[in-house]
């Protein structure tokens, strides 16, 4: 089961300290020892000082998500499900190891499928999509590859190929990276090893075939294809395995700036008041240039 990044994990006691309001809970002593007690305020005002800023926002974030998107008791039995079919026999331990328990985990999955609700919802993914993606990790490409830092060299490169020179030769005059060294070479690779701008082309050739300049965070590449061959090993059935595909395809598509600004937006119609004095800010955007211009 592979999800999206979770939110952090809130710990129920703070989650209780939060909820106290009247002076008899709050001087309630949890922790007597000679050396002098603790009181429930002592702890909450120590808790709340050193990370009270962080568990706040991911309160109300829950609280807005959830009161936009539901997820149901099936919903989260479904992953776990999944997760015991996963594991197996070894699922208990790692459960405990790693969540603590089973409420805790079903506690963050449910967390998780709010978030992932959220994004997906202005994420379009059709069956198409996910049958290029199924086939895409069920094929595996021998490339090799020149890399340059300006469309101008690319594009001189690539004449060059035209004009029938050899691939390797020109890759280890001008390519930038390790590998030319190698003539360009970058053996077998599958989706999700190469930035997503390379594996989008080298998915669309066919074998024999070179690319035009084709730009990504690292330069210009020009790829040439050797082979395209299925993996060994499948996946597994494309019905298995759809919820997984459609789930690393929102990753891929998800733009950080936009679910923020979309989550933003929501804790803004949400009409959040604060009572704690030292978070009544927690949520103010910073004044843009223009805003302080005008």
């Amino acid at each position: 089961m592979k999800k999206l990044a979770l939110a952090a994990i809130i710990t129920a006691g703070t989650l209780t300290l939060a909820a106290c309001t009247n002076n008899e809970a709050d001087s309630e002593v949890v922790v007597e020892s000679e050396a002098g007690d603790i009181t429930k305020e002592d702890f909450y005002e120590k808790l709340k000082s050193r990370n009270g800023e962080a568990i706040l926002e991911e309160m109300i974030t829950i609280k807005v998500l959830e009161n936009n998107y539901e997820v149901t008791d099936e919903d989260v039995d479904s992953e776990i499900d999944s997760m015991k079919e996963a594991y197996g026999d070894q699922y208990d331990s790692i459960i405990e190891q790693n969540f603590g328990n089973e409420e805790e985990l079903r506690e963050i999955i449910r967390i998780s499928l709010l978030q992932e609700a959220a994004i997906a919802e202005d994420i379009e993914i059709t069956e198409e999509d996910l049958e290029e993606e199924y086939n895409r990790q069920n094929t595996e490409i021998d490339a090799q590859h020149i890399l340059v830092a300006d469309e101008e060299t690319a594009n001189e490169v690539k004449q060059k190929l035209d004009d029938g020179e050899d691939f390797a030769e020109l890759a280890e005059e001008y390519s930038t990276d390790g590998s030319a060294e190698d003539g360009g070479n970058l053996g077998y690779f599958s989706t999700g090893e190469m930035v997503p701008e390379f594996e989008d082309a080298a998915y669309s050739m066919e074998a024999d075939e070179i690319s035009d300049p084709v730009q990504s965070q690292f330069g210009f590449h020009i790829i040439k294809v050797n082979d395209v061959r299925d993996k060994e090993e499948s996946i597994g059935e494309f019905e298995d395995v759809k919820e997984d595909l459609r789930r690393e395809l929102l990753t891929k598509r998800m733009d950080v700036t936009k679910v923020q600004e979309k989550m933003d937006a929501l804790i803004k119609d949400a009409n959040v008041d604060i009572k704690i004095d030292e978070f009544q800010d927690l949520f103010e955007q910073p004044e843009t240039e223009e805003e302080a211009q005008g």
